[in-house]
């Protein structure tokens, strides 16, 4: 199956590591213009000496002002994925108001803002669109010590809904991608001890955690042509966890 993002303009969240940076490479891959917006300009630096097409943007999206400011003139966006987030975890009776705070901030207002900046856009354009979400697992099944992550990640699934909802006539397309732990960097440090690891992967019927490409691959088909008739979607990526 061919994909090709030729003449299209994407814009990726998160992209400074993990899936966001992958995910930023693939779009210029396979022919996107691409905008990458993260919060640390030395991870956009290595980013751009690695895919010199890729056109940075350094802001923090937990700040409502800053973040209009900073994309707001970035151009037609036909391609948007929400992949920014932040994961600090603790047992339901230690979680804060700050934490509670700075999460929902993140991954669910964050979420709205960028949306509703792109989507009036494309809406002013009539081009239509299509918007990927990258929510988690932890949306759909509790996980201990992740209260504050599971809410946030459920709302963004409910929040992708909706925005599928209103967006739909409009031809702007909005899923969103459920993946397991995933082997970033970060999901490789976090998840190094066996005795842990194996507490998860035994609920995994392919036994294992998912590969960035593997997450990546699910977010491109959902931006692509090849999904057009498919929004609303909550797509895992999880090897199966999810249906046990």
């Amino acid at each position: 199956m061919e994909i090709s993002f030729k003449g299209k303009h994407a814009l990726v969240t998160g992209a400074g590591k993990g899936i966001g940076r992958a995910t930023a490479r693939a779009l210029a891959r396979y022919g996107a213009k691409v905008t990458a917006v993260t919060r640390t300009q030395s991870d956009l630096d290595s980013l751009v000496q690695e895919c010199p097409s890729v056109v940075p943007v350094c802001v923090d999206l937990a700040d409502w002002q800053a973040t209009e400011a900073a994309i707001r003139d970035v151009g037609p966006v036909d391609l948007l994925i929400n992949n920014a987030a932040c994961a600090v975890l603790q047992p339901f009776l230690e979680v804060t108001p700050d934490q509670f705070d700075q999460s929902f901030a993140v991954n669910v207002k964050a979420v709205l803002h960028v949306s509703q900046v792109v989507a009036r856009g494309m809406v002013a354009r009539r081009s239509g669109g299509s918007v990927v979400n990258v929510s988690s697992q932890a949306s759909r099944c509790a996980l201990k010590n992740h209260t504050v992550y599971c809410a946030t990640k459920a709302a963004l699934d409910m929040l992708t809904k909706v925005m599928a909802l209103e967006l739909g006539p409009h031809q702007i397309r909005v899923n969103s991608v459920n993946p397991t732990v995933v082997m970033t960097e970060m999901g490789r440090r976090g998840w190094s001890d066996p005795e842990k690891a194996e507490a998860m992967t035994s609920r995994i019927p392919l036994g294992r955690f998912a590969e960035v490409d593997e997450v990546v691959n699910s977010i491109l088909f959902l931006l692509s042509d090849k999904s057009t008739m498919t929004t609303g979607a909550s797509l895992p990526v999880d090897g199966g966890f999810l249906a046990c």
